[in-house]
């Protein structure tokens, strides 16, 4: 059956810091106004939680507290301000702080005495490395008055021409071929760790972070699109392909990457078929993302309401030109919406198809799971030819 092919994630041995003591002086923040912050992204700070519980992707829980949020929010208010920086880009910063201080503001008095002198949350040890991004006064970031103040910290590690350190060290608006990169690699691309896979541990809970500190007022994903107005209750939900025309190659879950040979989630379940074969909507909805994107290749994202709940489907790898729709498109359930092909990750004609809880830019779910318990086709009508790893595709996974 294809309940039964699910992968368990492997867990990993990250463990979030010890909440350090916090300085007063670093609780003022505009992102904590009485009045919302829009910003340029579309994204608006409210209120700070006192706390948020989060789990990162080896499955490791554990609690931010109001600080920690603080500083996220100044990431997420600093950050949208600057030209250029969208949804992925403050998501990306906020995975590099919370790899690298677990979102404090740390001083290093063994090799800056005077770093204690400014309002912080404990004391790193890592190097002479300093604050939220641990940027290091030696390798050029900035002063120690600078990089003690996170809302310097945050305009170096975007960088970009107005950035305070540019052209070198590069922040991530400076690296080239950065849209095209997964968000992890893109976080170690600016911070040039001797760990450079763990960024993406950290990615699920950035998500977190931004669904809990914000809203996005213009309802737009990070490939773009936008909702124009409720989403109705779908009627029905059916298999995204035409009976008969699909076999399942990879399922959702920890695997060896097919391309890299890495070892991480894949964020969706493989159907492949032949070129141009039909690919239908899961369910009534409007189209959020239809567009050319990355890793992805062809990419379709609908959000739609089932069971009252907000959840999004997303259909990657068809040709640029096998997108039927459009960004605000109105999608019943079985639509024609795209056509398989091969573009972006992938090495043969496929459907790389996810399940995101919570919307387009929600949480990751099994699809198998997810379309049997909501009565699509028969899930056992495709064969699986490769129970181990996926031979046909690799999804953005972003």
């Amino acid at each position: 059956m294809f309940k039964k092919l699910a992968i368990a994630g492997i867990a990993l041995l990250f463990l979030a810091p010890s909440i350090m003591l916090v300085s007063i002086g670093a609780l003022i923040n505009p992102a904590q106004a009485a009045n919302a912050t829009c910003l340029s992204t579309g994204l608006t700070v409210g209120t700070i939680p006192d706390e948020l519980d989060v789990t990162d992707a080896s499955g490791y829980s554990f609690t931010l507290n109001h600080q920690q949020l603080t500083h996220a929010a100044t990431i997420i208010t600093t950050g949208s301000a600057i030209e250029g920086v969208n949804r992925d880009g403050v998501q990306i910063a906020l995975m590099a702080a919370l790899t690298e201080s677990t979102l404090r503001m740390l001083s290093n008095t063994s090799h800056y005495p005077d770093s204690a002198d400014y309002p912080n949350d404990g004391n790193g040890s890592d190097n002479d490395s300093l604050g939220l991004f641990q940027m290091r006064p030696q390798s050029g970031w900035g002063t120690v008055a600078d990089l003690m103040d996170p809302n310097y910290q945050v305009r170096a590690f975007f960088g970009g021409p107005a950035g305070p350190n540019y052209p070198s060290p590069r922040g991530l608006l400076d690296i080239a071929g950065r849209e095209s990169m997964d968000k992890g690699e893109a976080a170690q691309s600016v911070e040039v760790s001797a760990y450079p896979d763990r960024y993406r541990n950290y990615e699920s809970v950035a998500e977190q972070i931004l669904q809990a500190l914000t809203t996005n007022t213009t309802a737009q994903p990070a490939g773009g699109g936008a909702v124009l107005g409720p989403v109705p209750e779908t009627s029905r939900v059916v298999f995204p392909m035409p009976e008969g025309t699909w076999v399942m190659t990879s399922p959702y879950g920890m695997r060896e990457h097919p391309i890299t040979g890495e070892y991480k989630l894949h964020s969706g379940t493989d159907f492949a078929g032949p070129d141009g074969t039909p690919i239908l909507a899961a369910a009534d909805g409007v189209v959020t993302v239809a567009e050319y994107s990355g890793g992805y290749g062809g990419l379709v994202v609908i959000e739609h309401t089932v069971d009252g709940k907000t959840v999004a489907t997303a259909y990657a790898h068809s040709w640029e030109t096998g997108i039927r729709v459009t960004a605000g498109d109105r999608v019943t359930a079985g639509q024609h919406i795209a056509d398989v092909g091969s573009s972006g990750n992938s090495t043969g004609p496929h459907l790389h198809f996810e399940v995101r809880i919570g919307g387009t830019n929600g949480e990751y779910t099994d699809p198998a799971v997810w379309l049997e318990q909501h009565g699509a086709a028969d899930l056992d009508a495709g064969e699986i030819t490769d129970p181990g790893g996926c031979t046909t595709s690799e999804g953005n996974e972003s």
